[in-house]
């Protein structure tokens, strides 16, 4: 209770309010009203609605679909024959909604604003092998003659206990639709609401995409950005048309080739690498290219700073990489060995890293590995006992010389470790390539932009320099621009 006394030295700490108080808020809004269809961990997020009070001005309807042949009837067969899927959440959502609209007069309800929550969930199995995940939504009016807006997020539980993951889930539920009314107008904000009473190590938001009237202006991969920053997941994917994807489902059983860069910007290095990679790697006995997929990672280490992340640089980044039709991965992951790791989280095939001479040089550096109590070679059984191959794209050296695996130069405690991964054709060479590449780097065309220098341009993809100068990225300034 508030004493009303403020002393010297108190800190402002913002009121997050109780469940309970949320849940009754909505409930007391005269006008908010709508339906709960809860798949696969009970009722739980309808549950804290009935329990507050005041629910019948509230609650439409609540249902729980659990057969599957009940599920079918009311929201038609899915082709794959998989129930907790986003196709699936899509589908309540759009049932629902217009369930509702058709069963309730506007003439009769003129002031009412509709509101459908969804979730389709597979909590712990009982061997306790597969933790559970799920898809979880809300389809919202603000005003009532106003269009509809969608928040769908994907979830996985961390927690080992069927029980505790309902509740997690229930208290998830009613944040998602708080925020949903009451934080649509800062959509960073609401991200962040939706660990209210919930900690890190219950919940992992791995994906959400908004969309409707109230998020025009919302960049679902600024979104993505804050899932990472924020500690709500350690990797997040978006395709070429800028929407995020779960990484799971595109993920899954693949051939991963990725190249992990800053492409700040993205250059001609960048796409031989990449198109000269791909090339050797689906030559490869165990890759099927139609089973391959190619991933741009950017750590965020490579996204900060001054300590922070700049938002705007990130946007940049991202807009060439999807111009170029590729699917970009943001991730936590300073090591390579991390990256691999998570990837194979999701496959066990093939998989393949596109490296500069610089680069793997770095990864035989013990001093990125001395938080692990097996050192670098803890390390380096998680990189490449998995079926991982480098492809290696050359540099050239302080006299001219083209540096590539025959002649690099690792620390000489590393050098026989380096050897055995050699010899043992996880480290292969691109040798086909254009010399005249290994002049441009990335930095020095970043500087020529900002300075306005000229002759940046070549050092690009076709079509990067345009959409710089459209769009003004990196802080390219036509007034700046010097005469050369």
């Amino acid at each position: 209770m508030d004493t009303g006394i403020k002393l010297k030295g108190d800190k402002v700490i913002e009121q997050v309010p109780s469940i309970k108080d949320k849940a009754l808020r909505i409930n007391l809004n005269e006008n908010i009203y709508g339906t709960f269809a809860e798949i696969g961990a009970g009722q739980e997020t309808v549950r804290h609605f009935f329990r507050s009070g005041g629910s019948s001005g509230t609650i439409a309807k609540a249902m729980s679909a659990y057969d599957k042949d009940f599920s079918d009837a009311i929201y038609g067969v899915e082709a794959d024959g998989r129930y907790v899927t986003e196709s699936r959440l899509k589908k309540m959502l759009n049932h629902e909604v217009d369930l509702i609209e058709r069963r309730l007069s506007r003439e009769k309800h003129p002031n009412k604003i509709f509101f459908s929550y969804a979730n389709t969930v597979a909590t712990i199995d009982f061997a306790k092998q597969y933790k559970g995940h799920g898809w979880v939504g809300i389809r919202f009016q603000i005003e009532p003659d106003e269009d509809y807006n969608e928040i769908i997020i994907h979830i996985r539980f961390k927690e080992t206990d069927a029980r505790l993951q309902q509740e997690t889930l229930g208290i998830l539920g009613v944040n998602l639709i708080y925020g949903a009314f009451y934080k649509y107008n800062d959509p960073k904000r609401l991200l962040r609401y939706l660990y209210d009473h919930l900690d890190k190590d219950q919940l992992e938001i791995d994906t959400i995409n908004f969309s409707g009237p109230r998020f025009a202006n919302v960049d679902n991969r600024l979104m993505s950005l804050q899932l990472v920053k924020n500690g709500m997941t350690d990797a997040v994917m978006f395709g070429p048309d800028g929407n995020n994807i779960l990484p799971a489902a595109i993920l899954y059983k693949k051939n991963i080739l990725a190249l992990r860069g800053s492409f700040r910007p993205v250059t001609v290095v960048n796409m031989d690498m990449y198109k000269k990679s791909y090339q050797m790697f689906i030559q490869e006995n165990k890759v099927d290219e139609k089973n391959t997929l190619v991933v741009f990672e950017i750590t965020l280490s490579n996204l900060r700073s001054d300590g922070e992340i700049d938002e705007r640089d990130f946007m940049d980044r991202a807009e060439l990489l999807c111009s170029l039709g590729q699917t970009v991965m943001i991730s936590n992951f300073q090591e390579y060995y991390k990256v691999v790791e998570y990837f194979s989280n999701y496959t066990k095939a093939r998989m393949g890293l596109a490296l500069g001479v610089n680069n793997l040089i770095d990864i035989f550096d013990e001093k990125y590995y001395r938080h692990l109590s097996g050192g670098i070679l803890e390390a380096f059984g998680k990189l490449f006992y998995r079926d991982l191959k480098v492809f290696l794209y050359p540099m050239l050296g302080e006299d001219g010389e083209i540096i590539n695996s025959e002649n690099l130069k690792v620390h000489p405690r590393m050098k026989e470790l380096y050897k055995f991964f050699k010899f043992n054709g996880k480290v292969v060479d691109i040798d086909d390539f254009d010399p005249q590449n290994l002049q441009v780097f990335s930095r020095e065309v970043l500087k020529m932009i900002g300075q306005g220098k000229p002759g940046w341009e070549p050092m690009l993809p076709p079509g990067i320099a345009e959409l710089i100068k459209k769009h003004r990225l990196f802080g390219y300034d036509p007034n700046k621009v010097l005469v050369s």
